[in-house]
């Protein structure tokens, strides 16, 4: 059979192949541009066009009513009016949930659904990972949380405040009937008994701790996915243009590096606070702004061993852009590092909130924090109040930490066939 020879080396044009420049977006990226992109359009729409005093399910509502006649019937059709109703729910999406939905699609477009497109890969970092069982278990909790955290607000209401239902005990569990408002369940020997109403009892204002819980569950997941991508964004981008590009150019970067990790934060946090209110997205602004140096400096650190590996030196004398050197080598060779680097600082940003909320500094939102603080001053009667998103606050922490542990040996098992070997030796 003949074959078609291979052009000799002298025969290629290597000028021509060295100026295609064209983007070859991936299918992943293709897939994030069709739904990221409308999403944006919406958040614009929704910022200059739709006054925030009026929900989406009353300016559909008012529409179909009013103006659009023949469409009301398909909007009725398809549900459209009646969905978030029918959950009791009046969907008034803020600039905050726009971008948790961006990077929620993010996530799965540049990480789940890159494992499943590498299953040969994926088996292989899922065999090391399961090697670590206190991890396995972390990652069926956070999970657990990423569910309740997403749907759980679609089917459990959000916790009102009812003074007369305040300090009801949880199930199994019993309180001073002096203590409780109005006592929901059964009162025996003067103890009032807890109900299913309330399975995790409620507050001295009649707040539902679990319904807390879930939808400070949705808070958290916030704060993770958009906190922590956009100091990996920031971060990763700086770290690896400063330490590919060198000379004067590193030397300005870090200096800027420098004056972000030494910029107080809190203070300026609170100054902020104090002049404009405090709020969920005014967190999430200022300390992404301001929490992306000591990422930099870590994949600073490592790109710049990989930056003078022999591949990266035979990728330039080809006539390789720089854009494309650290897009297709630098950069997926400090993924091992950018992954690990996500699952350590998540849990910072979780506690941070936690702390701010506890002190009355956070967002008037229901947080975990500040359902503590809200229970701080009953705790001597009513520690459910605390106890619950406490103990849900520390499982979620040391979730992070097993499973940040566990992603390092997976997608560095060298590190730790030496750490094993250096343990030998001792």
């Amino acid at each position: 059979m003949a074959t078609q020879k291979p052009d000799r080396f002298d025969d290629v044009n290597w000028g021509e192949l060295a100026d295609n420049r064209r983007i070859n977006l991936t299918i992943n990226t293709k897939l994030a541009l069709v739904t990221i992109v409308p999403i944006v359009l919406a958040a614009l729409f929704d910022w200059q066009f739709v006054d925030g005093r009026e929900t989406l399910t009353e300016e559909l509502g008012s529409l179909a009513g009013e103006e659009l006649g023949p469409v009301s019937t398909l909007l009725e059709t398809v549900g459209v009016l009646g969905f978030f109703k029918g959950f009791g729910l009046s969907f008034d999406p803020t600039p905050v949930d726009y971008l948790f939905v961006i990077t929620l699609l993010l996530f799965v477009f540049y990480i789940i659904l890159v494992l499943w497109q590498n299953p040969r890969m994926t088996k292989y970092y899922w065999k090391e990972f399961r090697r670590n069982r206190p991890a396995v278990v972390s990652l069926v909790w956070l999970g657990i949380l990423a569910v309740v955290g997403l749907i759980g607000p679609f089917f459990y209401p959000k916790p009102e405040q009812n003074v007369l239902h305040g300090h009801q005990p949880p199930a199994f569990w019993e309180i001073d009937n002096a203590n409780a408002a109005t006592c929901l369940g059964e009162v025996q020997g003067g103890m009032c008994q807890g109900t299913w109403e309330y399975p995790l009892g409620t507050t001295r204002a009649g707040r539902d701790v679990l319904g807390f819980i879930i939808h400070g569950a949705t808070i958290s997941l916030q704060i993770a996915f958009i906190v922590t991508f956009l100091v990996v964004v920031l971060g990763v981008s700086f770290g690896t243009i400063s330490a590919y590009a060198g000379g004067w150019v590193d030397e300005l970067m870090m200096r800027f590096t420098d004056i972000v990790l030494s910029f107080p934060t809190l203070i300026l946090f609170l100054l902020v606070t104090y002049i404009y209110g405090s709020s969920l997205g005014l967190f999430i602004i200022i300390f992404a702004a301001f929490g992306w140096g000591g990422t930099a400096r870590y994949v600073r650190s490592k790109a710049l061993s990989v930056s003078e590996e022999e591949f990266i030196k035979a990728t330039r004398i080809s006539g390789a852009s720089v854009r494309r050197t650290v897009a297709r080598h630098v950069m997926p060779n400090t993924a091992s590092s950018i992954i690990t680097q996500i699952t350590l600082l998540t849990p910072g940003f979780l506690i941070f909130e936690a702390q701010l909320a506890f002190l009355q500094l956070g967002a008037d939102v229901p947080s975990w924090g500040q359902l503590i603080a809200t229970g701080e001053t009953d705790i001597e009667f009513a520690p459910w109040i605390v106890l619950a998103p406490g103990i849900v606050l520390f499982l979620t922490i040391l979730a992070f930490n097993f499973v940040g542990d566990a992603i390092l040996d997976a997608l560095n098992p060298e590190a730790e066939a030496e750490a094993d070997r250096a343990e030998a030796d001792a």
